[in-house]
């Protein structure tokens, strides 16, 4: 089977059952939309963890596949002139080819410039092969798309994960975010692995932010890239207006 008759066969049977919804990661300092996350979304408005939950496990990489390519075609009928986060669980991609060839596949169908994808690794599961992932990383990264950790610091891997992997951008999870203006501890955390990130030529985002007083303080830790409520919630099949001067 190839990679584009994979990519058909991998929506089908999900068509009737989901969509998505956009949210832009922001770049402050070029004031300029980085990146638009894309996020499954029910019919009726129902969220990620709904959806998920009335997928059977034994089709869950079937459906994250058919999730990647609905989200490549409506980046692409919406006129996306961003990169585009496409989710993907770390074990879906070690030691195999089969997630970024779907991608492609339907990058080029629909017309979407492969630079454009950006694929992040959620931090949802424990990653079993760490070796095969970052293999797979660097045979695909030829194809000149971006790489991201979500999530860092609330789940697993961690610090293992990216000194097996270094990507190009990582997400600060919101648990170290929210608040940081009124939290030293979090402040001395979020400086020393930004310093870190800085020395590995590796970019920072900082995800769920809500107010503006977090925005300060990180951007004077570095931080440039930002996502959250602040500038824009997630809209379903559109992109969002950014409140730029809400920062």
């Amino acid at each position: 089977m190839t990679a584009e008759t994979t990519a058909d066969a991998d929506t089908r049977g999900f068509d009737s059952g989901f969509t998505m919804a956009f949210q832009p990661i922001v770049d402050l300092a070029r004031r300029e939309i980085f990146a638009h996350e894309a996020l499954v979304r029910g019919m009726t408005g129902e969220g990620a963890s709904e959806v998920l939950a009335r997928v059977d496990p034994r089709q869950r990489f079937a459906f994250h596949e058919a999730c990647r390519v609905r989200a490549i075609e409506m980046a692409s009928a919406l006129g996306m002139e961003s990169k585009l986060s496409l989710n993907v669980m770390p074990n879906d991609v070690a030691g195999q080819e089969e997630c970024f060839r779907t991608a492609m596949a339907a990058a080029k169908r629909f017309n979407f410039p492969i630079n454009r994808l950006m694929f992040e690794i959620t931090e949802g599961e424990r990653v079993e092969d760490l070796p095969g992932l970052a293999a797979a990383f660097r045979t695909f990264k030829r194809y000149g798309f971006t790489s991201a950790i979500d999530d860092f610091g609330a789940a697993y891997a961690g610090f293992e994960l990216l000194a097996a992997f270094q990507p190009d951008v990582v997400k600060i999870d919101m648990s170290l975010v929210r608040d940081i203006h009124i939290d030293p501890v979090r402040v001395t955390i979020v400086k020393g692995f930004v310093a870190t990130c800085d020395e590995l030529g590796i970019r920072v985002i900082a995800e769920g932010v809500e107010a503006s007083e977090e925005v300060r303080v990180l951007r004077a830790l570095g931080v440039d890239l930002f996502q959250g409520y602040l500038f824009a919630k997630p809209t379903v099949a559109a992109l969002p207006a950014v409140a730029w001067d809400a920062a």
